[in-house]
């Protein structure tokens, strides 16, 4: 079984994204890794070739910047590096530059690939979320948050990623067939120093709403971002990936949440007793995927 890993990043370094620890978490399930390294000069390149001598491939892009609506830039270079993958791959894993795989699931992925390799009716394989916010101590639990998506996919030249780049499609916008696993990816594109959250944040408007990016806008957002505006959140008490660790250990902002507050819409409200009183908690849940 050849297992092929994929991903695409710009000014990781910059905006502080985790490439090293994305890349090196699911470096021990791959045969090799193809990443779109975006038009950047912070170094990025040089980070992403130092990861592994033999394994990573690099192909060298540049951001279409007139793609400025709904994130599609993102989706744009990640088939960049989805295609050109080549044909003896049985599967694709996909992490971006702020998700991370944890050691202790790579027995259940593994067994994933191996028992659904044949199986014609297994488009992808779906992970667990866990969104950090604020600091690596606390999670995001509201609704808006996206509790699982696809993040192993067949080598099927159907398949493409979708909209902004978070899940995929296959064939005429037709939603991947997956089984659901047991293993979760650490998102923890919410955790950086408040000043340089802000600059991510306002280079992210550029490519969801960039009519909004003006002089006024760059004016209006020149301090330190907030943190603050969130609506709950959860402790976390658990092991973050040993990849991360020495990172996390290097943290130099504090972020203290009060977990008896929230600001919960009365919709929000309403999702959550009902959740709990019926158990279901995909309930309201937008869903990417087929589940098979």
């Amino acid at each position: 079984m050849k297992v092929t890993g994929f991903s695409f990043i710009k000014n990781a370094i910059r905006f502080d994204f985790p490439i090293k620890e994305a890349l090196l978490s699911i470096l021990p399930l791959c045969d090799e890794i193809v990443v779109a390294v975006g038009d950047c000069t912070d170094g990025t390149r040089e980070l992403v070739q130092s990861i592994h001598p033999t394994k990573i491939k690099i192909i060298d892009t540049v951001w279409n910047n007139t793609l400025t609506t709904g994130g599609v830039v993102l989706a744009e270079e990640t088939n960049k590096a989805l295609k050109i993958i080549g044909d003896d791959s049985d599967w694709l894993i996909y992490i971006q530059g702020d998700e991370i795989f944890h050691e202790a699931d790579y027995t259940a992925i593994k067994n994933a690939m191996e028992q659904y390799k044949e199986d014609k009716r297994v488009d992808g394989l779906l992970f667990k979320y866990r969104h950090f916010y604020g600091s690596y101590d606390y999670v995001a639990t509201s609704s808006r948050w996206y509790k699982n998506e696809i993040r192993i996919i067949k080598n099927n030249k159907s398949i493409y990623s979708y909209k902004d780049a978070q899940g995929f499609r296959k064939g005429n916008n037709e939603k991947l067939n997956v089984k659901a696993i047991d293993a979760y990816v650490h998102h923890y594109g919410w955790v950086k120093e408040p000043k340089i959250m802000m600059n991510k944040r306002k280079e992210g408007v550029k490519f969801w709403e960039g009519e909004k990016y003006t002089e006024a806008f760059e004016a209006k957002n020149l301090g330190d971002f907030n943190y603050g505006e969130i609506d709950i959140l959860e402790k976390f008490y658990g092991a973050h990936p040993l990849v991360i660790q020495q990172k996390i250990a290097l943290v130099n902002w504090k972020f203290n949440y009060d977990l008896s507050y929230n600001k919960l819409s009365i919709k929000d409200t309403a999702k959550r007793i009902i959740q709990k009183l019926t158990g279901k908690y995909d309930l309201f849940e937008y869903k990417n995927y087929k589940l098979t």
